[in-house]
């Protein structure tokens, strides 16, 4: 059975600044089943109108994100990636139909973004103190990046799609939790159609997608969280935060919606402030003013692994890469004390009056 209770890698989780509208619910809803669990790290939740016995739907469901584990958790030492990982150089490996479907838009994108997007780049999110060997007290030099840099890079695998295998070319770590988040939203929503459900939205750790209307007739609404300037990862919470909203609402139906950012997430030191964000193609954080990135697509997958990718590419060369491929994004920038915000023309679409 695999391990639900840490994420998927030592990557900080994405989706953070999701936040549902939960709407008050009517005597009509019966067949609105709320449903919740654990999984890489974070909760799952589900609400789904089906006639179907939601002790049943519950464990379809469990299972397919267990699925997404077996074959993708860093923290499973018997999972597919880990496997991987631990290879020799010059050892081929068949991969499950999922982790190469994963594996496999994961290159694309990294070679679409020149790089921006890598599989390969947590061994330098750890060097940097954002992984699983903890935080740091100072930057690591140059010859330790260096070092690091030589041993990954996604150019350094190839698919062979005829036979769905892939070469350890030899201390290459993978790291699927910029995208294998979403992929298990689409397979629970995947699973959903299958069992007939008429409505549902699913939600992995913020990641989130949604079909149908709810019983009263009204859309599944989601509400996206206004980044606050004393935001930041040490302050202490006191039990009773309310999100701050934008006042952005979307109703996603048949859309997918997936958030990256790192307003939240930072160390200090005397010689700066530095991002969880990690440029792969310079091996050190992003400099840029980039807060968050909220995605809208059909795939969960993709708006996931774009979000990653489009907080690395920043604020300019981000929102020119969102337009020139139709992406409805919203970009948070940092301002000064506050945030200023963008929306691609795609994403203007989306708005609800």
């Amino acid at each position: 059975m695999p391990r639900l209770d840490r994420p998927l890698s030592g990557l900080l989780p994405g989706g953070l600044l999701l936040v549902l509208l939960l709407l008050p619910q009517i005597a009509a809803a019966a067949r609105l089943h709320e449903l919740s669990g654990r999984t890489m790290g974070t909760t799952w939740q589900v609400r789904v109108v089906s006639d179907a016995e939601p002790a049943r739907l519950r464990a379809g469901i469990q299972a397919q994100l267990d699925e997404v584990v077996a074959q993708m958790s860093t923290w499973e030492d018997g999972s597919d990636i880990s496997r991987f990982n631990r290879a020799d150089a010059g050892s081929v490996h068949g991969l499950p139909a999922a982790f190469f479907e994963v594996l496999d838009a994961a290159l694309a994108l990294a070679a679409d973004t020149g790089g921006a997007y890598d599989p390969t780049v947590g061994p330098l999110v750890n060097l940097w103190g954002f992984g699983p060997d903890g935080e740091r007290s100072a930057p690591p030099d140059d010859a330790a990046i260096a070092g690091v840099m030589a041993r990954s890079g996604w150019q350094r695998l190839a698919l062979d799609r005829r036979t769905r295998t892939v070469a350890q070319p030899g201390g290459l770590y993978l790291d699927l939790s910029s995208i294998a988040k979403g992929y298990g939203v689409d397979r629970v929503a995947g699973y959903l159609d299958g069992t007939g459900s008429e409505a549902w939205l699913v939600e992995v750790g913020g990641e989130l997608r949604a079909r149908g209307r709810k019983p009263d007739g009204l859309p599944w609404r989601v509400g996206i969280e206004q980044p606050a300037p004393d935001d930041r990862r040490d302050a202490p919470a006191s039990g009773d935060e309310r999100p701050q909203l934008s006042g952005i609402v979307l109703e996603p139906d048949d859309l997918a919606v997936a958030t990256s950012g790192d307003y939240r997430h930072y160390f200090e030191t005397g010689q700066g402030r530095f991002s969880h964000t990690i440029d792969p193609r310079s091996g050190r954080p992003v400099t840029h003013g980039m807060a968050s990135v909220t995605v809208l697509h059909t795939s969960c997958m993709q708006a996931d692994a774009l979000a990653t990718a489009l907080t690395v590419l920043g604020p300019d060369a981000g929102y020119r890469y969102a337009v020139e491929r139709g992406l409805a994004v919203l970009f948070f920038v940092h301002d000064g004390d506050g945030f200023q915000r963008r929306m691609t023309p795609a994403f203007e679409r989306q708005l609800q009056p």
